[in-house]
């Protein structure tokens, strides 16, 4: 009777044991999945914050470019509507901008993004020829391509 009775205990104990090693194994599973898709989601995130940072500023500097051939050719109507329109895309820069900031905290992006934004901004003060305004428009253009090349080094990264 000891023997039979002894038998079921270290079966129940066994069954019990394989429940909790089960349960665990699963658990770890489960965890890793959720982490994976955790992580494409704020892969997704953070490609968002780069490319609509990007587009933003590119809306901004052909916007200022206008702005700047109206004035040189006299269009001063053309010019005043572009100048007003050109807040707008000023403007549209701030969310994308406070995105990135939030969701990227990698010194090299943020480092890029400012000086693209500084440049594309600076061609506001660059419209007293059209020599000056290109070359500000030049700047602004390799600017943007470095904010790039190192957003998607970055993205490499994540």
């Amino acid at each position: 009777m000891a023997a039979a009775l002894l038998t079921t205990v270290i079966a129940v104990l066994g069954t019990l044991l394989g429940s909790v090693v089960t349960g665990h194994f699963q658990q770890r599973a489960t965890d890793r999945g959720e982490a994976g898709v955790r992580q494409r989601e704020l892969r997704k995130e953070h490609l968002h914050a780069v490319t609509a940072l990007a587009e933003a500023i590119s809306a901004h500097r052909s916007m200022m470019w206008r702005r700047g051939d109206a004035k040189f050719k006299g269009d001063l109507d053309r010019y005043e509507e572009l100048r007003i329109r050109s807040h707008d895309t000023r403007a549209a820069v701030t969310a994308p901008l406070v995105g990135l900031r939030i969701l990227i905290t990698d010194p090299a992006v943020r480092a890029a993004a400012d000086r693209m934004v500084d440049a594309t901004f600076g061609m506001r003060h660059q419209d007293t020829d059209a020599d000056t305004l290109n070359a500000a428009r030049v700047a602004a253009l390799a600017a943007h391509d470095e904010y790039v090349d190192v957003a998607a080094h970055y993205m490499q990264t994540v």
